[in-house]
């Protein structure tokens, strides 16, 4: 990668010369900045976003990396995170992984090469994205996941009880081969719920791990209906898988809650519209976004301070995808 020194010395100027007509002054001659310019396209230079930053004063962004843009949780949690930010006196830049490692690993990148003011972040699973992060000075809080193999400010539900108290609740309307469908094993939120899940059982668990996407739900909901002991209720560990499995149950033509019942992990909109009504585990959405960017403000004025860690109560809303009817007379 070309550095400043080689379009200097490409241009026949010094590199303060090179620095001063990068940085728009306009007492460079003319002809010298014609050649820097020349140079600088004929090098393909780019000039080095950190060091930039590191000769002004920090920037007032914050890079808030979402793992996916599409799943309405993130709406509430977004606005939370940017009231506060406002507030503060800090913009925020939104940078959507798509559950995508690879993806999650080129915003860290970019969020560090900018000198963001602090990151939030709910994690895809990306270890290298986390030791990075780690790795760097810039402030970090992870929101609704833990982030792999380090400790930082940290924002979550008490995922385990709330999965605990979900599984519970079929179990006590009269369900019983119930199965869960849930996330990609090392992601917290798919493991604490899983965990719930099979703390509330006195039987064999039925397992289906998927990709927390709409078509992992409906493929996975399509998996437990094949099995020779099919399931007679769900417990989906997020809004769009729970999407999924009910498109699949629609699609089957199997009753909700007759031949099964379901309840799924996250509010949604629409939950009371549709017929039945959807039983649901509600997330503080907008409590989540406040709290994360609070923190982060915090971190930013004490940076050495020891990380903290909120955990927040979700709620069971149950409706009438989980209450079996009673048998007929």
């Amino acid at each position: 990668m070309p550095t400043i020194y080689d379009v200097a010395r490409e241009a026949g100027v010094s590199a303060a010369t090179v620095s001063r007509v990068l940085n728009g002054q306009r007492t460079v001659d003319p002809d010298m900045v014609a050649r820097v310019l020349t140079a600088v396209r004929e090098l393909n230079y780019r000039p080095n976003a950190v060091a930039r930053n590191l000769r002004r004063s920090r920037t007032t962004l914050w890079a808030v990396i979402i793992s996916d843009i599409g799943n309405p949780f993130f709406t509430d949690t977004v606005r939370g995170i940017e009231d506060v930010a406002q507030q503060a006196g800090y913009s925020i830049v939104l940078c959507n992984s798509d559950e995508n490692p690879a993806k999650e690993e080129t915003y860290v990148t970019a969020a560090l090469s900018e000198q963001m003011a602090g990151v939030i972040i709910s994690s895809s699973g990306s270890a290298k994205a986390a030791k990075t992060l780690l790795d760097s000075p810039v402030p970090v809080v992870a929101i609704d996941r833990v982030l792999p193999r380090g400790t930082v400010d940290t924002v979550v539900v008490d995922n385990e009880a709330a999965a605990r108290t979900a599984t519970r609740h079929l179990l006590e309307s009269g369900y019983e081969r119930i199965a869960c469908i849930t996330g990609p094993e090392g992601v917290s939120t798919a493991d604490l719920r899983l965990r719930g899940y099979v703390d509330a059982l006195a039987v064999e668990p039925v397992v289906a791990r998927t990709d927390f996407r709409e078509q992992g739900g409906y493929d996975a909901m399509a998996g437990l209906l094949a099995s020779p002991s099919r399931p007679d209720a769900v417990f989906v560990t997020n809004n769009l898988m729970t999407v999924g499995a009910l498109r699949c149950l629609a699609d089957r033509g199997i009753d909700v809650p007759g031949e099964m019942g379901l309840v799924g992990f996250d509010e949604i909109p629409w939950a009371d519209l549709v017929r039945p009504s959807l039983t649901t585990v509600a997330q503080p959405t907008y409590e989540l976004g406040r709290m994360a960017a609070r923190l982060l403000v915090d971190r930013i004025a004490a940076p050495s301070a020891k990380p903290a860690t909120v955990v927040l109560p979700a709620e069971l809303r149950p409706r009438q995808s989980s209450t079996r009817p009673s048998p007929a007379s």
